[in-house]
């Protein structure tokens, strides 16, 4: 347990277009951009389990970045959103 509490860096890196919603993505330019931002001091990284083609797949393109140094990073993720038929998103807990 931490002393101290839970410390993250003042800025934070969001994975989402990495994966999905803006258009063509590069896993290895996005892996070199995770990278870069934990070389310049950014240790809190966000995705959710929904930034993808399919599910937990950011989840697994940030941890194929962080490999091995994981221990220099706070993870963020958000998970329960399911797609509707339409294409739109849901929240659910799975109850």
């Amino acid at each position: 347990m931490l002393a101290r509490g839970l410390e993250v860096s003042a800025v934070g890196l969001g994975c989402m277009g990495m994966s999905a919603f803006y258009g063509e993505t590069d896993e290895q330019e996005s892996i070199a951009a995770i990278r870069q931002a934990l070389a310049i001091g950014i240790s809190f990284l966000d995705t959710a389990d929904m930034y993808r083609e399919a599910f937990g797949e950011n989840e697994q393109l940030v941890g194929r970045a962080i490999a091995g140094r994981r221990d220099e990073v706070v993870l963020s993720t958000k998970f329960g959103n399911a797609p509707n038929p339409d294409g739109s998103f849901r929240i659910d807990s799975g109850a």
